[in-house]
């Protein structure tokens, strides 16, 4: 009876992976928005709606912000701000690693069972060799990036302010977070070749994945690396040439973007920024409101499917969008087996793929359509807002400001879920049974 009961204790107080993690974030949400509230945080204070949003906005590292962050946040403000950002590229789970080395705590089973669900990982096998790895890369990025950005912005803002500005950038760049403490965003730096070179290196190594900057790392050969990394570095490159070429061709002519830069270097400099940046990072060069509605198009395609798995950015991801379309080319082809560089691919991951993407579409429909119903805005831009919130990615053609009450708790609900995954979100939807009865095979008529 003793056993029973204590079994049935168990049950009841046990909590899975992917949701312990969501609530890891939804805590340091809380926890960042209390810290916005205090007086020191601000230059004038801020409604309790703008602090848990910015808390939210940070902590999922979209960047969407209600308000000027460098105008109305005090240095101890942007200190939060930033180590918000950097909890929520990290992990929660990899960071706590990080506080457990420094104090010797070893890391249990339960642990590493964690880190797996947090790092998208399908054994234990390396969990920690891994976790040692990111600290490592993080470290150097984030180090050498300041130091690189420094070197545009003391001249510009002296030494003390110079330095902290370089270094909130840089993390906010690797972290795929997008928040600036400049009114413009970096549009002042749209000529600026260090600016337009070291921000998107931060934010495309911080967005293809750490298992991928790992393999990297440590095999160094194209034939050693893995069908994940294959697909991942293939993939990249063919969506940063094709959103940086597409935004030039959009806008080259477009008088309130890139017509209006009469130096053709810049205006070359621009699309490879906005190019790479709008899968995930939303830094911005031009104003975002200016562009045509053909380029936010394109510009909502590539933030939906966003960066790597295991990695600061958000989206569907480059591997669930590149196995979706070679599984589109198989079922063309009329062939039952799925192939990419020499390896096949289960029908499982296929399943994975379908659903995710089935789940991201009916969230972002859903998002659309309650912002639509009830706020005010061109649809275009409300649906411009919503794949940025969902890919976590920051960029806004000026919606955010207008957002009421209700429309800023979409929004972070929105943020919140792109962050923490909508697989994720399935597992608490789905129960896994074994069939008792199996049923002879129908036939259904698609398409």
């Amino acid at each position: 009876m003793a056993r029973k009961r204590t079994r049935l204790l168990r049950k009841i107080l046990y909590v899975s992976p992917p949701l312990s993690l969501a609530a890891l974030y939804a805590v340091f949400i809380v926890l960042g928005g209390l810290l916005f509230k205090l007086p020191v945080a601000t230059y004038t204070p801020i409604t309790w709606s703008e602090a848990f949003f910015t808390a939210a906005s940070a902590v999922t590292v979209t960047g969407l912000s209600l308000f000027d962050t460098g105008m109305r946040f005090t240095p101890l403000g942007e200190a939060v701000l930033m180590g918000l950002i950097q909890l929520g590229g990290l992990g929660l789970m990899t960071f706590a690693v990080l506080v457990l080395a420094a104090l010797r705590v070893p890391v249990g089973i339960t642990g590493q069972i964690y880190l797996r669900e947090e790092l998208n990982q399908t054994s234990l096998h390396r969990i920690m060799a891994l976790v040692k790895r990111i600290f490592q890369v993080v470290a150097v990025c984030e180090l050498v990036g300041a130091a690189l950005l420094a070197i545009t912005f003391v001249p510009l803002l002296g030494w003390k302010d110079g330095l902290w500005t370089a270094l909130f950038h840089s993390i906010s760049a690797f972290n795929n977070a997008g928040f600036s403490t400049f009114s413009n965003g970096l549009m002042s730096f749209a000529g600026t070749p260090l600016v337009n070179v070291v921000i998107p290196v931060l934010f495309i190594i911080g967005g293809i994945g750490f298992v991928v900057i790992d393999d990297i790392a440590r095999l160094r050969r194209w034939s050693a690396f893995s069908l994940h990394t294959k697909i991942m570095l293939t993939g990249t490159l063919a969506l940063i040439g094709w959103g940086c070429v597409g935004f030039a061709v959009l806008e080259w002519h477009n008088p309130r973007t890139l017509a209006d830069i009469d130096s053709t270097a810049t205006r070359l400099w621009v699309s490879w920024f906005q190019g790479v940046t709008t899968r995930t990072a939303g830094f911005n060069t031009v104003d975002m409101a200016g562009i045509h509605d053909s380029t936010a198009l394109m510009m909502i395609s590539m933030m939906l499917i966003g960066g790597g798995p295991t990695s600061t950015a958000g989206g569907i991801k480059v591997t669930t969008f590149v196995v979706m379309c070679l599984a589109t080319a198989a079922f063309f082809q009329r062939r039952t087996q799925l192939n990419a560089f020499g390896r096949s691919i289960s029908l499982t991951e296929v399943l994975k793929v379908m659903a995710l993407t089935a789940i991201s579409v009916v969230i972002c429909f859903t998002g659309v359509f309650v912002l639509a119903a009830t706020q005010e805005g061109h649809f275009l831009d409300v649906s411009f807002e919503v794949a940025s919130a969902f890919g976590t990615v920051g960029l806004s053609r000026g919606f955010t400001t207008e957002l009421t009450e209700l429309g800023r708790a979409v929004i972070v609900a929105i943020m919140f879920i792109g962050r923490v995954g909508p697989l994720t979100l399935g597992y608490f939807l789905a129960t896994r049974s074994t069939p008792l009865v199996r049923f002879p095979e129908g036939r259904v008529h698609l398409g």
